[in-house]
């Protein structure tokens, strides 16, 4: 069935939305991964069965399209595994957020902090022209350095943040704090460490 003319498809009425306590069980503890004190989630088990990559998608896509986004803005590496899913779902654009040096044109960039670091994401400096109402797609808020430093991006391109969504949030790291002032969605809570 294709999307009809506008912005995407209609909400799904399958009884598959997708709930915090089924994909929390896809969701596996790394402990000290990438370093030492770190307990990385990792959704590689949610990737492998299909059902809840649809569940994933689906709530995060239905939640979006009340908010008429006109394009889906993705961190790299894993923001990209669902942002596309998620961007042909609605119906809208794709726009990736890569690390430097790996866009062919001219682009902009954003430096932020993660939990372990310091990073730089960047977008083609025509990837938001025209004041697009953008959805923020990553898979995991931690700190929320990353998600803020895409809004913040979008914001000085002349876009509109209409929210920011998450499969995973770590919510005892407090970064949706730093989201303040947009609609932010996480399918799964981690509230504790």
């Amino acid at each position: 069935m294709s999307p009809p003319p506008g912005r995407g498809r209609p909400p799904r009425d399958e009884g598959s939305a997708a709930t915090g306590s089924s994909l929390r069980s896809h969701i596996r503890d790394i402990p000290d991964f990438p370093r030492p004190g770190i307990v990385f989630k990792d959704i590689t088990p949610l990737l492998l069965d299909p059902a809840a990559v649809d569940a994933a998608v689906t709530g995060l896509a239905d939640w979006a399209r009340p908010r008429e986004v006109d394009l889906v803005v993705a961190a790299e590496a894993r923001g990209f595994i669902l942002g596309g899913a998620i961007a042909r779902d609605l119906g809208v654009g794709f726009v990736p957020a890569r690390k430097p040096g790996r866009l062919p044109w001219e682009t902009v960039s954003a430096e932020y902090i993660l939990e372990y670091g310091i990073d730089a994401l960047e977008v083609h400096a025509d990837a938001l022209a025209g004041g697009a109402r953008v959805l923020i797609h990553d898979d995991l808020l931690a700190t929320g350095g990353t998600a803020r430093a895409l809004c913040d991006l979008v914001e000085r391109l002349g876009g509109h943040v209409a929210g920011c969504c998450f499969v995973v949030e770590l919510g005892f790291l407090g970064g949706r704090e730093k989201l303040a002032g947009f609609d932010v969605l996480a399918l799964v809570d981690f509230a504790t460490e």
